[in-house]
């Protein structure tokens, strides 16, 4: 049974990678840049070998990332935001929720009115209906 890959889930990304791709993938889930993740890893593994221990096992642990997880730029970049402030990305969505709430309530209002009728009247009479 093939499972749909998850958004929100760590992986290793081989193809944005250098060596295996863990350091692509920690980079892609935080949000971090390339570049400074893998100079960050290579510098700290001089001071502390045992990292190189771990970045095997992740190599080794961590599945694959799948092509086509993203829809979009917006989607990569929702998603990279629930990964890493997953609190803020809800807060933003109920905002944009409610939103869009007080939106259709002001237009139900306006739908609603006697003014919408009036207006409808005019427009048909400027048309010459």
């Amino acid at each position: 049974m093939k499972r749909e890959p998850n958004p929100a889930r760590f992986y290793r990304d081989p193809d944005a990678g250098k060596l295996g791709g863990v350091c692509a993938g920690v980079a892609d889930f935080f949000g971090f840049d390339l570049a400074l993740t893998r100079a960050l890893t290579v510098i700290a593994t001089f001071f502390f070998p045992t990292l190189l221990l771990v970045y095997l096992g992740l190599w080794w642990l961590l599945p694959t990332k799948p092509g086509q997880m993203y829809r979009s730029e917006d989607d990569k970049e929702f998603w990279r935001g629930v990964r890493v402030s997953p609190a803020a990305t809800l807060s933003d969505v109920r905002h944009r929720f409610r939103s869009n709430d007080a939106r259709l309530q002001r237009m139900e209002r306006y739908v609603t009115s006697r003014n919408f009728s009036l207006d409808r009247e005019f427009q048909d009479l400027e048309r010459g209906d």
